[in-house]
């Protein structure tokens, strides 16, 4: 240990010598040169010391902080989001072998950028003979529609991926090639973080290179194709249910990119535009993760419900960058592989630096003969991408697994349709250290590396890979199977890397004061995420109330008492529960915890999470992970583990509005989702005030209404008597100072509507303003011996009036061929 250069001081530990009387020759850490060695067991000396030599305990460390960091994905057909599971194991590659692999895979790059702009343009290798036309026209990701539709610049290709294995001897093969949606990338990066966060300065001690010069380089790289100096770049998701949402959504935010859905997008006179409460803003460029099929229904594929019409005329007529261009990803299909060997001599003049695993294409006779008559030794799989008979779902099956039945249906699928199948050499992987079961253990694993464009159109690879540790399962899937590990791969110089960011060589940007575009669905989100935490909160308080909790009370009314039925007729009213007469206890565990009614805190909660997803690149990781938590336990025949649940929500609603209050830039993105909260809490307020303040109110009555709107403490201190009609519904309804009164929401709420942005050019009110103003100056003068319920239902009404009015106005975009009175649409 005495000559690594790194972590000096640190004896081996015995996870070490466990490990390497386990694993293989091939193993990335048993097997590592003689310059790699010390600093893999240096590595595993201070990973030991971190977990205070438990294994499991430094894997908890490290899901910790992966959850901090709302890291999550989801498998095909899942619902919920699912914990990502990091390694806390790094995978140690040296420069040297680095250094080979990014000579290759630059090469890579550049033959795939050649032969994507002839099959779109010249199509000389199928007129030559050096590319087989059904090896183009048989993949379902060949778009005959973009030929001859040239990209700016005439890049294809911004980003490419390559998942790569590693063999027991030590060489590096290409497994697949990923241009359409070249997932990964996001979740390599956010590896890195969870990993610095859980081992402090251990990456940097190991001389670890950065991820950030790279990021730097891709967004050059996207912004230097656009048409303006300063291009406004779209990353368009498919939507919060993708399985990778999460990553795209963290990747827009560090790059500093809108992330919009096809809803947010219009064409328009051969220019893309993000409709934004401002009105529509062009769009330069997209990175799109989705695949070409579905981005212009009018285009590519009629049945596609998130895409955007009329997005091919855009690319078409020039207006528009888009990475990868559409249609790239017909270099994907696994029968490509068999002729990229033979396009690198004809295109590159040169062999393939880092090889393809071996591939034959069974539409060509000699290839299939060869296939056919070593089954046993190959993996048979779909030519391109699609279900072929005799290979299940999976669309591959290795020859030695099948009985004689399987093996005569494929041989025979397979000479009625040749084209549609290819044989691969069966590749062995090798290992890397991972804790399975407190226990470190050897993975095979895959790594997916990443290639990106600079600002100058040169390739650069991003030093460090999603890695990919699974003992099962098919080693191109997309990214993640059931059982697999991620882990981050660092690649480690001889000398101290320098600190880098986002910034590169340019410095950094001229200052701005402007919170930057809002588009019409964040907004209709953040203004909805604000009314559904409040609507849980006050159900929250109601229910809290009918347990029989008064915060500011000695004795609350009695759990039988009319009072208490109304709030609980009202719970059900509000859909928390089905059955307003039954007992309190198990009343009250139905509002709070039956996800089955729709008003419950749990179901309530499922909303707020849901709306927060589709917000994942405009929250806060701190107001995320508060919204994930679950719903405290209780007990329903226990009447205090309920009190204890609705207690510890309303402080974690609490906070929510804590972070909202402090953390949130005072933009047009914080007053939607203020004004949703102020706007749910008037509305409340006047039920309320109109169920709990009526004519005939009783003294149990006002009192409960004082404590729902936390005013008891400010009663009391005004009033020496008890609680009296008209100055409890002054208190809650028409005191301005009140930050929970009516009047005060609606001061504040024309506040927000008479800061926001307005369409019209004569300088009018639009209908927001409008109504939110009038509301306001009605509540002024008001005291509370002349607030009457007639009085206190129309503004009710005038409040939902105004809510429908914002809709209208902010999230419901007119289109291209609407106008607006006054209004200029375009800009």
């Amino acid at each position: 240990m005495t000559d690594s250069p790194v972590l000096p001081g640190l004896e081996a530990s015995g996870w070490a010598g466990d490990y390497l009387a386990r694993a293989s020759g091939g193993d990335l850490f048993a097997g590592a040169p003689a310059e790699m060695a010390p600093r893999w067991r240096a590595m595993l000396d201070r990973l030991s010391e971190q977990g205070q030599g438990d294994p499991a305990t430094l894997a908890g460390n490290v899901e910790r902080q992966a959850q901090d960091l709302g890291l999550a994905f989801r498998l095909t057909g899942d619902e919920q989001e699912r914990p990502w599971p990091l390694s806390p194991i790094p995978m140690l590659i040296g420069a040297g072998e680095w250094t080979r692999i990014e000579q290759g895979l630059m090469q890579r790059a550049e033959l795939l950028e050649r032969v994507i702009s002839d099959i779109y343009s010249t199509q000389s290798l199928v007129r030559e003979g050096k590319l087989p036309a059904a090896v183009v026209t048989g993949s379902p990701h060949y778009w005959r529609v973009m030929t001859g539709a040239a990209p700016p610049r005439g890049h294809y290709l911004h980003f490419y991926a390559a998942d790569l294995g590693r063999g027991p001897d030590g060489e590096w093969r290409v497994l697949a090639d990923r241009v359409r949606t070249p997932v990964g990338v996001g979740y390599a990066l956010e590896n890195r973080l969870a990993l610095s966060r859980a081992t402090g300065d251990l990456l940097g001690a190991m001389n670890t290179r950065r991820l950030a010069p790279f990021f730097a380089d891709l967004r050059r790289g996207l912004a230097v194709d656009c048409q303006r100096a300063d291009p406004r770049i779209g990353l368009l998701t498919p939507g919060r249910f993708n399985q990778s949402y999460a990553e795209q959504a963290h990747l827009a935010r560090y790059l500093g990119l809108m992330l919009v859905e096809g809803d947010d997008l219009i064409v328009s006179d051969g220019r893309l535009f993000v409709r934004t409460i401002e009105g529509l803003k062009r769009i330069d460029g997209l990175w799109r993760w989705m695949d070409s099929r579905f981005l212009d229904p009018l285009a590519f594929d009629g049945e596609s419900r998130i895409g955007v019409p009329d997005l091919y005329d855009a690319c078409a007529r020039g207006g528009l960058m888009v990475s990868n261009w559409p249609g790239a990803g017909v270099i994907e299909a696994r029968a490509f592989a068999a002729f990229l060997p033979q396009l690198a001599k004809a295109l590159l003049s040169t062999e393939l630096l880092l090889p393809n695993i071996a591939t034959w294409w069974c539409g060509q006779e000699r290839e299939r003969g060869h296939v056919t008559g070593h089954l046993d030794e190959l993996l048979v799989a779909s030519a391109f991408d699609r279900d072929a008979a005799g290979l299940g779902s999976a669309r591959s099956v290795q020859g030695s697994t099948l009985d004689a039945d399987q093996r005569m249906t494929l041989l025979e699928a397979m000479a009625r349709r040749p084209m549609d199948y290819v044989g691969q050499e069966v590749v062995k992987l090798s290992t890397t250290p991972a804790i399975v079961g407190g226990r470190l253990t050897p993975l095979p694993f895959t790594l997916r590396v990443f290639v990106a464009r600079d600002g100058l159109g040169q390739w650069r690879i991003m030093p460090g890979a999603f890695a990919r540790l699974a003992a099962h399962g098919d080693i191109r899937a997309a990214l993640m199977g059931e059982g697999d590990m991620s882990a981050d791969m660092c690649v480690i110089d001889s000398q101290p890397v320098p600190p880098d960011t986002l910034l590169g060589d340019g410095g950094a940007p001229a200052i701005r004061r402007i919170g930057g575009l809002l588009p019409t669905k964040a907004a209709d989100n953040l203004y909805w995420l604000g009314r559904y935490i409040e609507r849980t909160e006050m159900t929250l308080r109601v229910i809290r109330a009918v347990i029989g909790e008064s915060i500011e009370v000695d004795m609350g009314p009695s759990s039988d008492s009319p009072t208490m039925a109304r709030l609980a007729g009202q719970l059900a009213l509000w859909g928390a529960t089905g059955n307003a007469a039954q007992p309190v206890g198990a009343l009250c565990a139905q509002a709070l915890g039956d996800a089955r009614q729709p008003g419950s805190v749990r179901a309530l909660m499922g909303v707020v999470a849901n709306i927060g997803e589709g917000l994942r690149d405009r929250l806060a990781t701190d107001f995320w992970r508060l919204v994930r938590l679950p719903l405290p336990a209780f007990d329903g025949a226990v009447t205090e583990t309920l009190l204890d649940a609705a207690s510890r929500m309303i402080e974690r609603i609490s906070a929510l509005s804590g972070l909202a209050a402090e953390n949130m830039a005072r933009t047009e993105g914080w007053r939607f989702h203020d004004m949703g909260r102020r706007i749910e809490r008037a509305i409340t307020g006047c039920r309320l005030t109109l169920l709990l303040g009526s004519d005939w109110a009783s003294a149990d009555d006002l009192t409960v209404l004082l404590d729902l709107h936390d005013s008891q403490i400010s009663y009391r201190n005004r009033y020496l008597t008890g609680p009296s009609l008209p100055p409890v519904r002054d208190l809650v309804a028409l005191e301005p100072q009140n930050p929970r009164s009516i009047a005060y929401q609606a001061q504040r709420i024309a506040e927000h509507v008479a800061a926001l942005p307005t369409l019209r050019g004569d300088g009018m009110p639009e209908e927001p303003q409008r109504l939110a103003g009038a509301l306001a100056a009605t509540l002024a003068p008001l005291t509370g011996d002349m607030l009457t319920m007639a009085a206190l239902t129309d503004i009710e009404s005038r409040l939902l009036a105004l809510s429908d009015a914002i809709g209208q106005r902010y999230f419901l975009q007119v289109r291209k061929t609407e106008k607006v009175e006054g209004a200029e649409l375009l800009s």
